[in-house]
């Protein structure tokens, strides 16, 4: 056994186990030298350089506008700026005194929406219409609400429908609101 160890630890010695060779480079460098300056001057105090003597500010100078001699015949009057023109807020509209229906020759009752008949749902609604100066149906807004808004809606549709004789003041046909109410009423209920 001895033996067979010393062969191994002698064949191990001369058989090194060696890296590979690993590339090799050549590095040049050259030094490059600076120019040489003068050494830094050390810093003094600058001596206070005597002080400038300002220029005199100029003369103030008076600026005189001569005034033309106006013979009596030349004097014009003042041109007279042109009027502003009048602001003019647009003309309220009249109240009518009655409903609204009064005055439309041209209108329909409100369709009775099958949902809200099937669900129980009547009520009143009042509507704020404003007519315009042919008559036509130029705003309408709800009031008062039924509380429905199909019963709402239908009677804001119905009312959008209406021609009404136009409202005339002092010869002129103007804008007017009424107020009118719808009611919707469940009959054998």
């Amino acid at each position: 056994m001895l033996a067979l160890h010393g062969a191994l630890l002698l064949a191990l010695w001369n058989h090194r186990i060696s890296a590979e060779p690993v590339e090799s480079f050549i590095m040049v460098s050259s030094l490059i030298e600076q120019p040489r300056t003068a050494p830094p001057k050390p810093m003094l105090p600058e001596s206070p350089k005597p002080p400038q003597k300002a220029d005199p500010p100029p003369a103030p100078r008076q600026i005189v506008a001569e005034t033309p001699v106006v013979q009596p015949d030349d004097v014009a009057a003042p041109p007279t700026p042109p009027p502003e023109p009048a602001i003019q807020s647009p003309p309220q509209p009249v109240q009518l005194a009655s409903e609204l229906y009064v005055n439309c020759p041209t209108r329909s009752a409100p369709d009775y929406p099958p949902i809200s008949r099937r669900m129980n749902e009547h009520g009143r609604v009042v509507l704020r219409v404003e007519l315009d100066e042919d008559g036509h149906v130029a705003e309408a807004a709800i009031k008062e609400s039924s509380g429905y808004p199909r019963l709402d809606a239908a009677a804001l549709q119905t009312v959008s429908t209406w021609r009404c004789n136009p409202l005339v003041r002092d010869g002129a046909p103007v804008r007017a609101v009424a107020i009118q109410p719808f009611n919707f009423i469940l009959e054998g209920g």
